[in-house]
């Protein structure tokens, strides 16, 4: 294995024979590929909502651009892969104003982009770019939803998993990836995005065949892991 360059990023790990690192920005950082990977950015969410009159902040798309360009600059990734629901809607390519374009373009510009398309993705995003349905890595699968029964190991996002833990006697609810054995699912990048139980049975199901699953958190520079399910 050539040694690799790696610009401290998050809390490392090992997963499917290779290093991740996971930041509280909840980007994934792979190290031996140089590639920065986000899921679920939902870019123009807030444009989305405009049209149907729940007026709100239309600078969602700003925000998840500068930080993905804040990632890419700290870590030194050549490559940035989009783990699907790129934008919220077929339309939201068309709606971005000038300025979150030209931060869209030169992102695309400095790295190799790629576009693995989600649910709420076409198959034309509009921005001269084609979406994959999925990219296989070093054996690793990339795609947008966990798909059940698989054994091979996989990346994905589609969930917005979070975890809620308990600090100085307060209940917060913080965005974590989810893990089994040989599968992991993101966070939500977007700046936009909502959340589910990294618990919900809907996430522990999609992860099966699994020993056990667990919720995981960067802090610190460390990742902690709070089990969520384990076989009996």
């Amino acid at each position: 294995m050539v040694p690799v360059s790696f610009t401290p990023f998050g809390a490392p790990f090992a997963f499917a024979g290779q290093e991740f690192a996971l930041a509280p920005s909840r980007a994934l950082y792979w190290a031996e590929e140089r590639a920065l990977i986000v899921a679920d950015l939902h870019l123009e969410k807030a444009s989305w909502y405009a049209q149907r009159g729940q007026m709100l902040p239309p600078y969602d798309s700003r925000e998840t651009l500068a930080r993905i360009a804040d990632a890419v600059r700290e870590t030194g990734a050549r490559r940035v892969l989009c783990l699907g629901d790129n934008f919220h809607d077929s339309h939201g390519p068309a709606r971005l104003e000038p300025h979150a374009a030209g931060m869209l373009d030169a992102l695309m510009r400095a790295v190799d982009w790629v576009w693995i398309t989600g649910n709420h993705d076409t198959k034309d995003t509009s921005i001269k770019a084609q979406g994959l349905s999925e990219l296989t890595v070093r054996g690793i699968a990339l795609r947008h939803e966990a798909r059940a029964g698989e054994t091979a190991p996989e990346l994905s996002g589609h969930f917005h998993p979070k975890f809620s833990v308990t600090a100085r006697g307060r209940r917060v609810a913080r965005p974590c990836a989810v893990a089994s054995e040989r599968r992991l699912i993101l966070p939500a990048f977007g700046a936009l995005t909502g959340g589910m139980n990294a618990a919900d049975p809907a996430i522990l199901g999609a992860l099966q065949p699994a020993r056990a699953i667990d919720a995981l958190i960067p802090a610190g520079g460390k990742l902690a892991r709070f089990p969520l399910w384990r076989c009996v």
